[in-house]
C-alpha cells in the first residue's frame, strides 16, 4: 500500500536561479522534490533540485547550536541551546562594538542560500552602525547591477520571449546549470533567434551557436570596443535614441577609434572579419540581448566590460524595448528589500568608513549616495539593492582589515549561508583574518570549513521548511510563491529569526516588530492589501504587465537623466569616464598558461553539495581542463594528478584533456573541498584543491573601479605529481 503524500510548491534555493518545483511530503519528511506540474515550468529542474530531499534529510545536517571548545579551527564543540548561543553572541558582539566601534562587525552572506533574510541583516547593521556587509554577489551579478546603474540607473533583464539575437559572453547555460536560461535560449532558437557565443572554449552553447568567437580569456572589453567600432563606422546605431537619450557619444566615439579591428584582433585572438560579422548580427537583429554573465564580472577590466555591455544595449536601441532588455524597477505591490534595509539610518560618517569606499567605490555607499536623488525620482526609493549588489563593502578590503587591522580592525565576523573562507580571492589571507577575530558566528546547514573556524555554529533551515515569496532581489517585478512543506529541526532557525532575535538582545526591538517569518511576508505584501496566506491561495506567480520605454516619463536614474556613455559618476570619482581594455598579468616561460577559475560544475553550486552522494558521484574529484596540445607538451593524460601553480598559490587536481579547450588555457572549477576528510585534514582539506588559493587580491590583479579580482586569465603552470595519499578512495578513483 503506497503512503499518502502531500504536495506543495517550492522555489529551489540550491543555486541562484530559483526554479519553481514541487515538494512531496509523507510522515513529516520531504520524500521527493520534482518538476513543476505547470507545462511552462516542467523543464526547469536539474540534478541539484532533484537532490534536494537528499540534502534536506542528510545525516550530517546540523541540527543543534554548537559552541567552540578547542582552538579556533580545531573542530571541537559542545552542544548548547539556541537561547544560550544568542545570549552569548549578543554579549560578545557588544564588547567588540564597545572596544572597536560598530564598524568592527563584518557580515558575509549569500542570499541564494538564506532566502529568508529580507534585508534584515542590513537593517540590523545599519541600526548598529556597521557598513561592512559583503556577499559573493560582489563577484557575481551584484557588481554587474551596480555598474549598470552608472550608465542608465538600473539592471536590465532580457525579454527572452521576443528576442531575435542572444549574445553569450562566456556564459554556458546547460540542462543542469542555469536551466531556465538554457530553456529560454532553446525556445528563442526554435523561433529563429540567432546566438553569438564569445568563449575561449568550444562550450555547449558554442557548439550550436550561429557564431562562435574564441577570444582570449579576459579580453571582453576589447571585443566590445571592436563591436562598437563596426557599429559606429557602419552607422548601425540608433541615431534617434543616441541623439535624444545619450550623453558623451562623441567622446565615446573618439575612444572607440583607438581600437581598430586590427588591434582588437591582436588583443583577442579573433579574426577581424568574424568580429565585424558578429557586431553586424547583433546590431541588425531588431531586438537583441546580452544576458548577464559571471565571466565578465570577474576580470581586470570588469567595470569597462560591463559598461560596454550597457553601452551596446543603448546605442543599438535594445534598451527597455520588446525583444531587448527591460528596466523593471520595484514591484509596487511588494515592499522591496531596499526599504527594509534602512540605509537612511546609517550616518554619513559611518558610510564613509565602509571598506572600499575610498579606493574601489563603484558598488559601495559612495556611489549609492551620488545616485540617491535620481534613483528616488525615477524608481520611487533612494536606495536600490538590485540583486543585493549595491551599497556593499569590498570583500578584499574587509579581509585585509580582518587580517591586518588596516585601516581599522574588524573583530567580529558573521557568515550566514556563505562558506566565506573559500568564496573570495586570497584564501590564505582570509584564514589569517578569521584567526584574528574575537567573534565568529556561522549559520549553516552543514559543517563547512568556514563554520569550523567559528565560535558559534547555528543550524539553519532550508527552502522546504519556510514560506517565501521570491522577487529575484528586485531584478525583476515577478513574485513567486514558495510554500513551507515540513517543519525545520527544533533548534534550527531562519536567518530572519537570527537577526530578529539578535536585534531584540541588542536594543533594536522596536525596529523588528515582526515576530515570525510569515509576519514579515505579510508586511511586504501589505501594499497589495493581501496577506501571505491570501497570496498563496490565489496564485503561484504574478508580475505587473511589462511597460517599455519607461524612460520617456521620468528619464533615466543618472545625473544627466540620460544614458551616460561618458560616465559623470566615474569622472567625479577620478576614474576614466570612458571604457577601456586593460591587459591582465602576462604569461611567461615560468608560468606559460592562462588560468581561468570561477566556472562551476553542473553537480554543485559554488562550494556546496560535495557531501551529497548522488551529486558527488557525478563529479567525484576536482579536474583541471587542458587542450590536447598542452597535455602532450606537459606529458600528462586523463586522470593524471597534477599541481597547478601560480605566483600566489597551488592546488592539486586531476587532468581532463578536452579538444574543446583553447590551447594555452587551463580551466579550474570553483569551490572544491572534501567533507569526507573532516576528521583527517585541517578544515576538511579546504586548501588542497580550492581555486581561491590561486587568486591574488593584490592591486595589480584588481579591477580599478570595483576592486574585483582577475579570475579570467592569470598566469599558471602545471607539474605532474604522484597520486596523493591523503584523499578518499572515491576522489582517487573518480
Amino acid at each position: 500500500m503506497s503512503e499518502a503524500r502531500n504536495t506543495t510548491y517550492s522555489v529551489c534555493t540550491i543555486c541562484d536561479i530559483g526554479c519553481q518545483l514541487r515538494t512531496e511530503v509523507a510522515d513529516g519528511k520531504v520524500k521527493r522534490v520534482i518538476a513543476h506540474d505547470n507545462p511552462m515550468l516542467a523543464a526547469n529542474v536539474c540534478y541539484k533540485g532533484i537532490a534536494a530531499a537528499d540534502i534536506h534529510n542528510h545525516a550530517d545536517r546540523l541540527k543543534v547550536p554548537l559552541k567552540r571548545v578547542g582552538k579556533r579551527g580545531e573542530d571541537k564543540w559542545e552542544e548548547i541551546s539556541y537561547e544560550q548561543a544568542m545570549d552569548e553572541i549578543a554579549e560578545r558582539l557588544g564588547k567588540v562594538v564597545a572596544e572597536h566601534g560598530p564598524e568592527a562587525l563584518a557580515v558575509s552572506t549569500s542570499g541564494w542560500n538564506t532566502q529568508s533574510t529580507h534585508s534584515t541583516d542590513r537593517r540590523f547593521m545599519n541600526l548598529l552602525g556597521s557598513p561592512n556587509w559583503i556577499s559573493g554577489v560582489a563577484l557575481c551579478a551584484g557588481n554587474t547591477a551596480a555598474v549598470n546603474k552608472l550608465t542608465y540607473g538600473w539592471f536590465p533583464m532580457p525579454d527572452w520571449g521576443s528576442t531575435n539575437c542572444i549574445v553569450l559572453f562566456g556564459h554556458n547555460p546547460r540542462k543542469h546549470s542555469w536551466t531556465p536560461i538554457f530553456n529560454s535560449i532553446n525556445a528563442a532558437r526554435s523561433r529563429g533567434a540567432k546566438v553569438i557565443v564569445l568563449d575561449p572554449r568550444v562550450s555547449d552553447q558554442a557548439e550550436t551557436a550561429d557564431l562562435h568567437l574564441r577570444l582570449r580569456t579576459g579580453t571582453d572589453a576589447a571585443m566590445c570596443l571592436g563591436w562598437l567600432k563596426v557599429i559606429f563606422d557602419e552607422e548601425l546605431y540608433d541615431k534617434d535614441f543616441v541623439a535624444s537619450w545619450c550623453t558623451g557619444f562623441e567622446e565615446l566615439r573618439q575612444r572607440v577609434d583607438e581600437y581598430p579591428l586590427e588591434r582588437v584582433e591582436e588583443i583577442t585572438g579573433v579574426d577581424r572579419e568574424l568580429i565585424a560579422e558578429a557586431a553586424r548580427m547583433y546590431a541588425n537583429a531588431n531586438g537583441a540581448v546580452i544576458p548577464w554573465t559571471p565571466i565578465t564580472d570577474q576580470q581586470i577590466s570588469s567595470t569597462s566590460a560591463i559598461r560596454l555591455h550597457s553601452i551596446l544595449r543603448a546605442v543599438t536601441g535594445n534598451l527597455d524595448v520588446v525583444g531587448g532588455e527591460t528596466l523593471g524597477g520595484f514591484n509596487p505591490n511588494y515592499i522591496p528589500e531596499s526599504e527594509i534595509g534602512m540605509h537612511e539610518v546609517l550616518s554619513d560618517e559611518q558610510k564613509a568608513k565602509q571598506l572600499g569606499f575610498d579606493d574601489h567605490p563603484v558598488f559601495t555607499y559612495r556611489v549609492a549616495e551620488m545616485l540617491k536623488e535620481e534613483t528616488e525620482k525615477v524608481w520611487g526609493f533612494p536606495y536600490a539593492d538590485i540583486v543585493m549588489g549595491c551599497q556593499m563593502a569590498n570583500p578584499t578590503n574587509v579581509f585585509r582589515a580582518m587580517a591586518n587591522s588596516d585601516p581599522y580592525p574588524i573583530k567580529a565576523f558573521f557568515a550566514l549561508g556563505n562558506n566565506a573562507l573559500m568564496s573570495y580571492p586570497n584564501q590564505h589571507q582570509i584564514l589569517k583574518g578569521m584567526m584574528n577575530q574575537d567573534l565568529i558566528v556561522a549559520h549553516e546547514i552543514f559543517m563547512t570549513p568556514t563554520a569550523m573556524l567559528a565560535d558559534y555554529v547555528l543550524p539553519g533551515d532550508v527552502f522546504t521548511e519556510r514560506n517565501h515569496i521570491a522577487d529575484s532581489w528586485s531584478w525583476t517585478t515577478r513574485l513567486t510563491l514558495s510554500q513551507k512543506a515540513v517543519e525545520p529541526p527544533p533548534e534550527a532557525s531562519s536567518t530572519y529569526e537570527f537577526w530578529h532575535d539578535l536585534a531584540h538582545r541588542m536594543g533594536f526591538s522596536e525596529h523588528f516588530p515582526w515576530q515570525t517569518l510569515d509576519d514579515i511576508l505579510d508586511y511586504r505584501l501589505s501594499r497589495s492589501g493581501r496577506t501571505f496566506e491570501e497570496f498563496a491561495n490565489t496564485t503561484m506567480m504574478e508580475a505587473p504587465k511589462p511597460e517599455f520605454r519607461k524612460y520617456k516619463k521620468l528619464g533615466f536614474a543618472t545625473p544627466s537623466g540620460k544614458v551616460e556613455l561618458y560616465s559623470s559618476i566615474l569622472e567625479d570619482l577620478g576614474f576614466d569616464p570612458l571604457p577601456y581594455h586593460r591587459e591582465g598579468p602576462a604569461i611567461s616561460d615560468d608560468y606559460p598558461y592562462r588560468v581561468f577559475t570561477g566556472v562551476r560544475e553542473d553537480s554543485f553550486f559554488q562550494t556546496g553539495q560535495r557531501n551529497i552522494k548522488v551529486l558527488r558521484d557525478r563529479a567525484p574529484s576536482p579536474k583541471l581542463f587542458l587542450h590536447p596540445e598542452d597535455a602532450a607538451r606537459e606529458n600528462v593524460q586523463d586522470h593524471d594528478w597534477v599541481r597547478l601553480e601560480t605566483a600566489h598559490g597551488a592546488v592539486t587536481a586531476k587532468i581532463l584533456v578536452q579538444e574543446s579547450m583553447k590551447s594555452g588555457h587551463i580551466r579550474v572549477p570553483h569551490g572544491w573541498w572534501y567533507p569526507e576528510l573532516r576528521s583527517s585534514e585541517h578544515l576538511a582539506g579546504a586548501f588542497i584543491s580550492s581555486d581561491a588559493v590561486l587568486c591574488s587580491d593584490e592591486e595589480e590583479f584588481l579591477d580599478y573601479e570595483q576592486g574585483v579580482p582577475h579570475f579570467k586569465g592569470f598566469p599558471g603552470r602545471i607539474v605532474k605529481i604522484d597520486t596523493p595519499q591523503n584523499l578518499s578512495e572515491q576522489t582517487l578513483n573518480g
